[in-house]
């Protein structure tokens, strides 16, 4: 294998951990170990609308921002789900454990796939 396939083929898919954030961008770079370096900034793959299974967190207080008076408030609910909640978007945070997916071509662009639980 020649020197410049060897090298798309170890970067294709990577571990790291993001080190940086633009939430309204929706993107993260992100360092891997084996490499010692840090990624640009990568797009964060999104699942806008995906079903979201919350589970049942028992009594629990849900907080209240009102945007309108820049007042609010919280009550405690008894035991209930959010049985209608869907995703609207995710991102990591600084420290996370991530995927990354390079396109086959040197020097080509990522995506960051999601993140690995630890």
């Amino acid at each position: 294998m020649d020197r410049e396939l060897e090298l798309i083929v170890q970067r294709l898919v990577q571990i790291g951990f993001v080190t940086d954030t633009d939430d309204a961008k929706k993107m993260a770079r992100v360092k891997f170990p084996n490499a010692d370096e840090t990624s640009g900034w990568l797009p964060v793959l999104q699942h806008v609308g995906a079903a979201l299974t919350v589970k049942n967190a028992g009594k629990h207080t849900h907080s209240i921002q009102d945007t309108y008076t820049g007042g609010g408030s919280a009550s405690e609910a008894g035991e209930h789900t959010h049985g209608d909640s869907t995703l609207g978007a995710w991102m990591p945070k600084v420290n996370d454990t991530v995927v990354v997916l390079y396109l086959p071509i040197l020097d080509a662009d990522g995506f960051v796939l999601g993140g690995i639980s630890a």
